[in-house]
C-alpha cells in the first residue's frame, strides 16, 4: 500500500512540496498540450482545500544541468493559475534565493512554481551522494513532500528518490491512480486481454512484450516496430525503422507466442511513402511487400479493420504506442482508427500515456470515453512489465 496524503496529517500552515510532471509541450512559449497540468490539478486542489502552502517542482524538457531559457517552467505558471483560479508565484531559481524567498511568502493556501529541476545537476546525477546532496536543499523548503509527477517514478532522481527519504511523504491523487489503473491490467486482468503496441522504438517495448507474452491473450502490433517483426519473418520492409540487433528476440518472441497460445497480430498492410514527410505520396502495400525505396509510414485500412476485430470483444486493452506518424495528417488514419475503437470497446481500457495519450488529444477524442489515461509513457511501460520503480517503491508504507 502507497502512503496517502491522509498519512500526513494536518496541513495547514505547512510547506508541501509536490512533485508533479509539468513536462508539458511547447511552441516557443506557447503550451501546445495541457493534459498534464491538468492531471495534476487533484491533488493541488486538495492541498489548498486544505491550507496547505504549496510549492511546486517539476522539470520541463531535456536541460543538461544548467539554465535554459527554452525548457523554463514559466509559461506552465500562467495556466496552473488560470486553472486553479488563482495567482501562482514563480521563482526564478529551484533551491536559491528566489525560491527561499517565494516559498518564504506564500500564505495558507497559497502556490508557487519553482524554476526547472533540471536546471541543477544534482537532480539526474547518476552520482548518489550529489542527488542527496540536491534533495537536501530541497527538503529545506518544505516540511512535507507529496509524489504526483508519475512520468518520472521509474527514474531514481534526487526529486522522485531522495527527497522522498527525507521528508513525511505521501503519494499524491494522480500516482495513486495510475498505479491503482495499471495494476488492474498487470494483476489480474479481464479476459480477453489485448495488448496494442506501437511507436517507433522497438528497445522500448521488448521487456513488455516478454513480460506479456505469459499473460495477455493478444498482443497487436503496429508502429515502427512492426517493421523488425515483419523483417524477421523475412519480408523485404524497405527504407523503414527496422533494428536489425534485435531480429532473433523479435523471432523467439514469435515461437514463444505461438508455443503459449497468444495471438500476435501483425499488419496486413502498410502505409508507404518515398520519404519521411507530412506531404509525401502516400500509397498502400501489403506488409510483405513493401517496396525498397519506400518506408512505411502507418498501418493500413486492412490491417485497421482487422486490429479493431481484435480489440472489440476485449475486456481489458492497454494500448502503448501510435500505429504510425500521426503527427502528418496524412499518415493518422492508423492511430486514430486505434483511438476511436478503444473509445467505443465496452471493457477496461487503459491509454499508456506518452505518444499515444498525446495522440487521443491531438486527433480530438473524448478522453472521458477511456477508462484511463496515464501521464508517464515509460513509467506505465516499465509497471506493466514488472519492474521495481524507485519513486513507487519508496512511497511504500513500510519503506521508512
Amino acid at each position: 500500500m502507497l502512503k496517502t496524503i491522509d498519512s500526513l496529517g494536518e496541513l495547514r500552515g505547512k510547506r508541501v512540496l509536490v512533485r508533479a510532471d509539468l513536462n508539458v509541450p511547447l511552441d516557443g512559449t506557447t503550451i501546445t498540450d495541457d493534459g498534464r497540468i491538468r492531471a495534476a490539478l487533484p491533488t493541488l486542489t486538495r492541498l489548498v482545500e486544505a491550507g496547505a502552502r504549496v510549492a511546486v517542482i517539476s522539470h520541463l524538457g531535456r536541460p543538461k544541468g544548467a539554465p535554459e531559457d527554452k525548457y523554463s517552467l514559466k509559461p506552465v505558471v500562467g495556466r496552473l493559475g488560470e486553472l486553479l483560479g488563482q495567482d501562482v508565484a514563480f521563482a526564478t531559481d529551484t533551491v536559491g534565493s528566489s525560491a527561499q524567498e517565494v516559498v518564504a511568502g506564500l500564505e495558507d493556501g497559497q502556490v508557487a512554481v519553482l524554476e526547472n529541476l533540471r536546471f541543477n545537476p544534482g537532480e539526474t546525477s547518476k552520482d548518489e551522494s550529489e542527488r542527496l546532496a540536491f534533495a537536501e536543499q530541497l527538503a529545506a523548503l518544505g516540511d512535507a513532500f507529496v509524489s504526483d509527477g508519475f512520468g518520472v517514478v521509474h527514474r531514481k532522481q534526487a526529486s522522485v528518490y531522495e527527497l522522498a527519504t527525507l521528508l513525511p511523504s505521501a503519494a499524491g491523487e494522480l500516482v495513486l491512480r495510475e498505479v491503482e489503473s495499471l495494476r488492474k491490467v498487470t494483476d489480474s486482468p479481464e479476459r480477453p486481454f489485448v495488448v496494442v503496441l506501437g511507436g517507433a522504438k522497438i528497445a522500448d517495448k521488448l521487456g513488455v512484450i516478454d513480460s506479456l507474452l505469459g499473460k495477455a491473450d493478444r498482443i497487436l502490433i503496429g508502429g515502427g516496430m512492426a517493421y523488425t517483426f515483419q523483417k524477421a519473418q523475412g519480408y523485404e520492409v524497405g527504407k523503414s525503422l527496422l533494428d536489425e540487433s534485435k531480429l532473433d528476440v523479435v523471432r523467439e518472441y514469435l515461437e514463444r507466442g505461438e508455443k503459449n497460445g497468444v495471438e500476435l497480430v501483425l499488419p496486413v498492410d502498410t502505409v508507404v511513402a518515398p520519404e519521411f514527410s507530412a506531404d509525401a505520396p502516400a500509397t498502400v502495400v501489403p506488409s510483405s511487400e513493401i517496396p525498397s525505396d519506400q518506408e512505411g509510414m502507418d498501418i493500413g485500412p486492412e490491417t485497421a479493420k482487422l486490429f479493431g476485430e481484435k480489440i472489440a470483444d476485449a475486456a481489458t486493452v492497454f494500448w502503448n504506442g501510435p500505429m504510425g506518424v500521426f503527427e502528418f495528417e496524412s499518415f493518422a488514419k492508423g492511430t486514430s482508427s486505434v483511438a476511436d475503437v478503444l473509445s467505443k470497446a465496452p471493457g477496461y481500457t487503459v491509454v499508456g500515456g506518452g505518444d499515444s495519450a498525446a495522440a487521443v488529444r491531438i486527433l480530438g477524442f473524448d478522453e472521458s470515453l477511456y477508462s484511463h489515461i496515464s501521464t508517464g509513457g515509460g513509467a506505465s511501460l516499465e509497471l506493466i512489465e514488472g519492474k521495481d520503480l524507485p519513486g513507487i517503491s519508496i512511497l511504500e508504507e513500510d519503506s521508512k
